[in-house]
């Protein structure tokens, strides 16, 4: 798995998942348990993790959508 993006904005890690589901692509978002150690303020980021083999794809995709912003380097 690769992480493509990491931030603590709820409505982007809902809107990448949604393009990743679109394209068939597996992904998850990891961290989402820690909220509890934060008081679930939404203080520790969460991370967009995709298949590795599916990256570059997933890359373009979320750069298409408008995302290219949030996308961690390589």
């Amino acid at each position: 798995m690769k992480e493509l993006i990491r931030t603590n904005d709820a409505v982007v890690l809902s809107f990448a998942e949604s393009l990743m589901r679109d394209a068939g692509i597996i992904c998850f978002i990891a961290d989402q348990g820690m909220s509890i150690l934060d008081g679930s303020l939404g203080l520790l980021p969460r991370r967009l993790m995709v298949q590795g083999e599916r990256a570059d794809e997933a890359r373009t995709i979320l750069s298409d959508a408008g995302l290219a912003a949030e996308l961690r380097d390589r």
